[in-house]
């Protein structure tokens, strides 16, 4: 009796260690596993229709983009009520080049941006310019601001604001003839993306247009 009760003990002895080996072997769990990979489509935008155009632009806005500075600046314009108004975006406005008026070689034109937007916005400081002749290649264009203090001129939705422009139509230095334009691309004050609009024009010194900043209303 004893040996079969020495037998039974030793037996479940055995089956309690392999019971424990059992327990002790690792199974791979979902959170262990590795997480599944995923595959990412990539879209290659179109090339741009005209890449001279669209490098011009950018470098314009670089070079002639004024930064928006909300100190130190005067409102122009009626107040709007509730939230203060935003910087107005090239999406929200539309150009145009007013009437020019000659003077003894020269020429002066108003650049005139109209807030399109259903919002009131602002414009602050110089435009980005570049000239485009009749075959759509771009021109050789200097913009120089004039040595005028900008304001920030507020405009609500259908109002105004104008950028006086100046150019000479005599040759000079080594130039014997200018060349003419058809269009001008225009870059809003603090913008990337540009506006274009018909633009016929003679300018000389190397494509030099003497540009003010933005001030309130559409005529010079």
């Amino acid at each position: 009796m004893r040996v079969a009760n020495r037998t039974l003990t030793a037996g479940v002895a055995a089956l309690a260690l392999l019971a424990a080996g059992c327990g002790t072997g690792t199974t791979p769990s979902a959170a262990a596993a590795p997480p599944a990979r995923t595959t990412t489509r990539h879209t290659t935008p179109p090339p741009a229709a005209d890449t001279g155009r669209a490098t011009a632009a950018g470098a314009a806005s670089v070079r002639y983009g004024a930064a928006a500075r909300s100190t130190g600046t005067r409102s122009t314009g009626t107040r709007s009520t509730g939230a203060a108004p935003e910087r107005c975006r090239t999406t929200g406005l539309r150009a145009r080049v007013g009437r020019q008026d000659p003077a003894a070689g020269n020429r002066y034109a108003p650049l005139v941006l109209t807030n399109t937007s259903g919002k009131t916005c602002w414009v602050y400081g110089f435009v980005g310019l570049v000239l485009i002749d009749g075959r759509g290649d771009v021109l050789r264009t200097r913009t120089r601001r004039e040595s005028v203090t900008p304001h920030r001129v507020t405009l609500r939705p259908g109002a105004s604001a104008h950028a006086r422009l100046h150019w000479t139509v005599v040759p000079s230095g080594h130039e014997t003839r200018c060349p003419s334009s058809a269009r001008l691309m225009i870059i809003p004050p603090d913008e990337v993306a540009h506006l274009e609009v018909p633009f016929t024009a003679t300018v000389c010194d190397d494509g030099r247009i003497d540009a003010r900043p933005m001030a309130p209303g559409a005529s010079l």
